[in-house]
């Protein structure tokens, strides 16, 4: 296996793990479960991964992990929302 391939595949299931949970989240309007320094924390370490791919001209890590912090961003925002209102 290439190692592209290998990085891409690997930067998808990372990506996508948290989709399932901003899924539960927008359906339920629930965020009781969910930490805020934990999104916190792994938004600012998706963020980290994001600089290091630019730095090293890496496309799969780039991606991958703006997308992660897009989801994550995503997830922090219904945080904010839900939040207030339960």
């Amino acid at each position: 296996m290439n190692e592209n391939t290998l990085g891409i595949i690997a930067g998808i299931l990372t990506s996508i793990s948290m989709i399932p949970q901003l899924i539960k989240v927008i359906r339920e309007k629930n965020v009781d479960e969910i930490s805020l320094v934990m999104l916190l924390v792994l938004i600012s370490g998706l963020s980290l991964w994001v600089w290091y791919g630019f730095m090293k001209d890496e496309l799969p890590i780039i991606v991958s992990n703006a997308f992660a912090v897009l989801v994550n961003i995503s997830l922090l925002i219904c945080y904010m929302l839900y939040k207030k209102s339960s």
